[in-house]
């Protein structure tokens, strides 16, 4: 089985949640293979977890599908994403038929799979059998060990307990980059533009996506090429009794716009403080100034 040599592609398998380290060893291969084979590197994530479709039990994400694909993009430099729809019908396909497919449909030359990663029906083809597969059909694999960072194990499932924690430093340390959330500008209370610190309210696409432990974050928000230091705070906003509904409330420093219905990605550098009730308004506002010169002193 041959694929199409004008569009030859290394494709690097996974689902990619978070894109962490141990993903970004995977990328870096696919891209050191396309090199060498005068391939261009791709990048295929599902576009849900799979894990999700075989139990039938949400499982909690780090972040969206468009999130995966702007760090992909943006941080390792893959332009080529494939999002490849999962369903009932692609857990039930046999596994060589999918590896087919890959060859068939993305012209794949190489394939570039973690040591855990399994595919088809039942998840029977496996590493191993994936290798030997590839080797007698003529294309190339390469299977990448799991990675650890101070003895511990790169997962998605170890950096969202991070982030649940509030331990953003060391999740991004993880990660390799900054924890990202993003999502859509809604309409809020408009409170922040009254203590004259105008917020921008962040909804996310996606229900299962985690949240940040409460709390005041330093962070920067991503528009085109723009990088613009900001403040975020997690939370209930107790001071005005918000009923106990979590919200993502992003001030900007020094930016005059409207950003009502974009989307936006936000990048979480260090935990603050604790979100905490004022009792007033101008106790808050005076703490926000601090929260402001405590963000700039980060990025300084």
């Amino acid at each position: 089985m041959s694929a199409n040599s004008e569009n030859k592609t290394v494709i690097a398998l996974g689902f990619f949640d978070g894109v962490h380290r141990g993903h970004a060893e995977l990328i870096k291969m696919a891209k050191l293979r396309a090199e060498e084979q005068g391939a261009s590197p791709a990048v295929l994530s599902f576009d849900v977890s799979p894990e999700a479709v075989i139990t039938g039990h949400s499982v909690p994400l780090i972040g969206s599908v468009r999130t995966r694909v702007n760090i992909i993009r943006r941080v390792f430099g893959v332009d080529n994403v494939i999002i490849y729809h999962f369903d009932k019908k692609t857990m039930e396909t046999p596994w060589q038929d999918f590896i087919d497919s890959l060859i068939a449909k993305y012209s794949a030359v190489h394939l570039v799979i973690g040591h855990d990663f399994h595919c088809g029906y039942r998840g029977e083809g496996n590493p191993q059998r994936i290798s030997d597969y590839c080797a007698k059909i003529g294309i190339g694999c390469d299977v990448i060990p799991k990675f650890t960072l101070d003895g511990i194990t790169v997962s998605s499932t170890y950096i969202r307990e991070l982030i649940c924690s509030g331990e953003i430093e060391k999740a991004n340390d993880f990660l390799g980059h900054p924890y990202v959330f993003a999502g859509t500008v809604r309409d809020g209370r408009k409170v922040g533009r009254k203590l004259g610190t105008p917020t921008i309210n962040l909804e996310g696409d996606d229900e299962s996506l985690i949240l940040p432990a409460k709390g005041v974050y330093a962070t920067k928000v991503l528009l085109g090429d723009s990088e613009m230091p900001a403040v975020t705070n997690v939370g209930v906003r107790p001071t005005f009794g918000d009923n106990g509904k979590i919200s993502v409330e992003t001030y900007i420093f020094d930016f005059e716009g409207d950003l009502y219905e974009q989307y936006v990605f936000v990048e979480f550098y260090k935990y603050l403080r604790d979100e905490r009730k004022f009792d007033s308004a101008a106790e808050l506002s005076a703490q926000i100034k601090e929260d402001i010169q405590a963000t700039k002193s980060v990025f300084e």
